[in-house]
């Protein structure tokens, strides 16, 4: 048992190391996921809504196509490193597009499971969801790529 763990803790460390500054938004990503789906399912019942394994299976769809937004993410990150080294510039670049997404999907996936667990009937903090609705606008507003700098340039 204690090699078993063993090796899951390297495989852990290892995929950690990888992903660097990306490591924690994936595990975050993948944890709110599985929080918003479940919590989706308990809510459906408070909301007088029928469980239909086609809205189920959309539902997962969805979150696999969130993994899938932070993997395009990645290969921009990819595709700048490529660009900067090709032109000579000494620099390497952390997954800044990629975790900037996740950051964002992340705090898409907390607003669903706060509005989830209104429905629910659970007594929220008035500033949780004014809080990451805020955290979401600020990463919106960091990562805006103005229309009128670009086309002056």
């Amino acid at each position: 048992m204690s090699k078993v763990k063993g090796a899951v803790i390297v495989a852990i460390s290892a995929f950690m190391s990888w992903m660097g500054i990306l490591a924690i938004p994936v595990f975050l990503l993948v944890g709110s996921n599985v929080m918003d789906y479940g919590t989706g399912l308990v809510a459906a019942k408070y909301r007088q809504e029928n469980i239909k394994s086609y809205k189920s299976i959309r539902g997962i769809v969805k979150k696999v196509c969130m993994w899938l937004l932070v993997i395009v993410g990645a290969m921009v990150d990819t595709l700048l490193n490529y660009a900067v080294d090709f032109m000579g510039i000494g620099i390497q670049l952390p997954f800044v597009v990629a975790t900037v997404v996740a950051v964002w999907l992340v705090a898409n996936e907390i607003i669903s499971i706060l509005e989830n667990m209104i429905d629910i009937g659970v007594t929220m903090p008035p500033f949780l969801l004014p809080l990451i609705k805020n955290i979401k606008k600020q990463v919106e507003d960091k990562a805006r790529i103005d229309r009128e700098e670009q086309d002056n340039e």
